[in-house]
């Protein structure tokens, strides 16, 4: 079996601080899955770009990504923007699997622990 990679592909901002986040997820995830190269990946404003991080995990030798987006919501950025994204990696990259699941806000236990996050925070905030 070949190399894999997940890559957590956020929007970016322009403040470094705004990344902080999704860099303690990225951290978190690679310690639950060391088999696994873990990074992080942008739209725009920060670096890298979804593009180049795959074609680097591509010059490393990954032959299968993952791409999570690590959005709210399933909007145009997730629905417009990715697919095609997605399509020029492929063409780029033809002997690597690429392939992209939904929002991770979309996905039931995320909402979840967010909606627990919410409730605790209207009884310990009182």
């Amino acid at each position: 079996m070949g190399r894999r990679a997940l890559v957590l592909f956020a929007h970016g901002a322009r403040s470094a601080s705004w990344a902080e986040p999704f860099e303690r997820l990225r951290e978190m995830a690679a310690a639950r899955a060391p088999e696994l190269d873990v990074s992080l990946a942008f739209l725009e404003l920060m670096s890298p770009r979804l593009q180049d991080q795959v074609a680097s995990l591509a010059a490393q030798g990954v032959d299968e990504v993952t791409v999570v987006p690590v959005f709210l919501g399933q909007g145009g950025h997730v629905l417009r923007d990715l697919p095609l994204i997605l399509d020029e990696m492929r063409l780029a990259h033809p002997g690597m699997k690429i392939h992209s699941v939904g929002a991770v806000g979309e996905d039931p236990t995320v909402l979840q622990a967010m909606s627990d996050y919410c409730i605790k925070a209207v009884t310990n905030g009182s």
